[in-house]
C-alpha cells in the first residue's frame, strides 16, 4: 500500500515534470536563439568599427598623396609635412612615401640607411593593383613594432610614381576593441587574411601574433557571415558570431564569441532552483503521502484486517470501534454492524443447532423403535407362512436401519461412501471376508446414502443367493473412484455360471429407480461366465 501511495504521489508530480521540462527546453531554445544573435550583432557591430578604422586611415592616405610635396617628390618638405601629420594621427606609427623600386623618399621618422621596401607584399601589392591595400601582420622595420600597413599608390600619366605607406598600431587597436568592454567569458578576435590574429579580448599577450588554427580557417574567408558553435583554443565553449574577409569592404576577419556557460548561468541558475523546489516538493508529497496513507489508509486497513483475523481465530468479540467520519471509517462501521448481526446470528443458530441435536437424537430413537416394531409385525404376519420371504425382508430392513444409524450417527449431514458400504454389507457379515473395498475417501451427501444403501444391499442379497457368495471361493470386489461423478463397480468371481434374468423382479426395479433424478444416475449390468459385473455412476454434489 505504501508503495501505491508513493505511486500515486510520483504520478501527480509528473505533469509537474514535464511541464518543468518543457519549460526548460523552450526557455534554452529562445535563449539560445538570443544568443546566435546577439553574437551576430557583436560581429557586425566590431566589424563596422573596423572599416571605419580602415577607411579613415584609406582617406589619410588618399589627402597624403595628394599633397604637393608627395606629388612632387620633395623631401624635405615632405619629412617636415609627414612628421607633422603623423603626431596629430595616434592610431599610426610611422607615416612615408616610397618609390617605385622601395627606397623610402621621405617619412615622418628617419629612416635605416639603406632600407628597401620592395620585398613586402603590401607594397607589390599596391603597385599591382593600382589601389589601396590592407596588408598583414608585420613588424615594422622602422619602429620594430607589430603593425597591419596600409599602402595607397600614386598614379602620374598612367605610372605608379610613389606609394604611401602607414600601418595601424595593434596595440592601440588592441585597446580600442578591450575599451569597448567584453562580458566575462565572451571574446573578441581580429586576424588577417593569413588568420593571423591582430588583436583579441582576453588573452591577447597569448594569442596575438599566432595563426587561427586550421579547422577554423575556413571561417576567414568564408562565402557570407554566419553563426556557429565551436570550443575556443582557450577552453571555453562559445557560440560564435563572424565576419569573413571579403574585399575591399571587410578587409580584415572579424569574430564575437558569448559563452555559453556565462550564456546560459541565469536559466542554470533558475534551473537548479526548480530542480531544488521540486525535489522539495517531492519530498515532502512523499512525507505527506506516507504520512497520510500510514494514519488515514493503512491505519484503518489494518484495524479492519486485525479484527476479521480475529474472527477468524474465534474471538468473536473483537470489533472496529470506527465512527463513519470518512469511507474507510464507514467500512468498519459497516463490518461492525454484520459482525454484530453475525454474533446474534451465532448465538441463534447455536440454540436452533442444539434443539435439532435434541429432535435427532429422539427421532433416532423413534426410528429405532420403529423398525422394531416393523419387524416384530413382519415376525408375527409371515415368519410361519413364508420363511424364505421373511428373512428377505427383515435383511432388507436390517440394512435399511444401519443406514439410517450412519445417518443418524453423522446428524443428517453426509457420510462417508466406505461406511454406507459396510453398513449396507453389515447383513451378511458371514461372507465379509470375501467381500473387498477399493476407493478414495468420499462423503455422499445425505440423499445419495440411503439409495446407494439400498443398491448395495440389493446386490450382497443376489450374491448371497444366486452370485458368487453362494461358493465357498467366491468373492465380491467393489471399486470406486471419486470426483464430481462417482463410479461404482460390483464384480463377482468364482461363483456358478450366471445367465440373463428372464423376468424383472422387485430388486432390479428397486436398483433402477433408488436414485434421485438429480444424481443422473446410469446403471450397466453384464451377466458373464465368470459372475455378474455391474457398474453405476452418478452425480455428486459437494455435502
Amino acid at each position: 500500500m505504501r508503495l501505491k501511495l508513493v505511486a500515486v504521489a510520483v504520478a501527480a508530480l509528473a505533469p509537474v515534470l514535464a511541464m518543468s521540462g518543457y519549460n526548460e527546453y523552450a526557455i534554452r531554445q529562445q535563449r539560445g536563439d538570443e544568443v546566435r544573435a546577439n553574437a551576430a550583432q557583436a560581429a557586425r557591430q566590431a566589424s563596422s568599427e573596423v572599416e571605419r578604422i580602415v577607411e579613415g586611415l584609406r582617406s589619410l592616405l588618399v589627402a597624403v598623396s595628394s599633397m604637393p610635396s608627395v606629388r612632387h617628390l620633395d623631401a624635405p618638405v615632405c619629412n617636415e609635412a609627414l612628421q607633422s601629420l603623423a603626431s596629430r594621427v595616434p592610431n599610426i606609427k610611422t607615416l612615408f612615401v616610397l618609390r617605385p623600386d622601395g627606397i623610402p623618399v621621405c617619412g615622418s621618422a628617419e629612416m635605416p640607411v639603406g632600407v628597401s621596401f620592395n620585398d613586402r607584399d603590401y607594397f607589390n601589392e599596391a603597385i599591382s593593383t593600382r589601389d589601396f591595400v590592407v596588408g598583414r601582420f608585420t613588424n615594422s622595420r622602422i619602429s620594430g613594432s607589430p603593425v597591419l600597413p596600409l599602402a595607397m599608390p600614386l598614379i602620374e600619366d598612367g605610372k605608379v610614381t610613389a606609394v604611401v605607406v602607414s600601418g595601424i598600431r595593434l596595440d592601440w587597436l588592441q585597446t580600442r576593441i578591450t575599451e569597448r568592454g567584453v562580458a566575462p567569458g565572451n571574446a573578441v578576435t581580429l586576424a588577417d587574411r593569413d588568420g593571423t590574429i591582430l588583436a583579441r579580448v582576453p588573452l591577447p599577450e597569448k594569442f596575438v601574433g599566432t595563426v587561427i588554427p586550421g579547422e577554423y580557417q575556413k571561417l576567414v574567408h568564408a562565402d557570407a557571415p554566419g553563426v556557429v558553435e565551436v570550443r575556443s583554443q582557450d577552453g571555453t565553449a562559445r557560440v560564435l558570431g563572424y565576419r569573413p574577409i571579403s574585399l575591399p569592404a571587410n578587409p580584415l576577419y572579424v569574430s564575437a564569441g558569448f559563452s555559453t556557460t556565462e550564456a546560459f548561468a541565469p536559466i542554470d541558475r533558475a534551473t537548479l532552483a526548480n530542480l531544488v523546489g521540486i525535489a522539495t516538493g517531492a519530498l515532502i508529497s512523499l512525507l505527506l503521502a506516507m504520512f497520510i496513507g500510514r494514519h488515514f489508509l493503512l491505519a484503518p486497513i489494518s484495524r479492519i484486517s486485525s479484527v476479521l483475523q480475529n474472527w477468524r481465530e474465534g474471538r468473536t468479540k473483537s470489533r472496529t470501534m470506527m465512527k463513519p467520519t470518512d469511507e474507510l471509517h464507514a467500512v468498519g462501521a459497516s463490518l461492525d454492524s454484520l459482525l454484530d448481526e453475525l454474533d446474534c446470528r451465532r448465538v441463534q443458530n447455536e440454540k436452533a443447532e442444539a434443539d435439532r441435536i435434541l429432535l435427532v437424537s429422539e427421532l433416532a430413537h423413534r426410528v429405532k423403535n420403529g423398525f422394531a416394531l416393523v419387524q416384530a409385525i413382519a415376525r408375527q404376519s409371515f415368519a410361519r407362512s413364508d420363511r424364505g420371504q421373511y428373512e428377505s425382508f427383515s435383511e432388507r430392513l436390517l440394512a435399511l436401519s444401519s443406514t439410517y444409524d450412519l445417518i443418524l450417527s453423522k446428524e443428517g449431514s453426509a457420510s462417508p461412501i466406505r461406511g454406507v458400504l459396510e453398513a449396507a454389507l453389515r447383513a451378511h457379515s458371514s461372507s465379509a471376508d470375501r467381500i473387498s473395498l477399493e476407493g478414495p475417501d468420499l462423503v455422499l451427501p445425505a440423499d445419495l446414502t440411503m439409495p446407494l444403501s439400498l443398491v448395495i444391499h440389493e446386490l450382497a442379497t443376489n450374491a448371497t443367493k444366486y452370485g458368487s457368495l453362494i461358493s465357498e471361493g467366491g468373492t465380491v470386489s467393489i471399486r470406486w473412484t471419486s470426483g464430481s461423478r462417482v463410479h461404482l463397480e460390483w464384480i463377482e468371481l468364482g461363483g456358478p455360471a450366471v445367465a440373463v434374468p428372464t423376468r424383472k423382479g422387485f430388486g432390479s426395479v428397486l436398483i433402477e429407480r433408488a436414485f434421485p433424478v438429480g444424481a443422473k444416475a446410469k446403471i450397466r449390468k453384464e451377466f458373464a461366465e465368470s459372475g455378474l459385473r455391474f457398474e453405476i455412476a452418478f452425480d455428486v454434489t459437494e455435502p
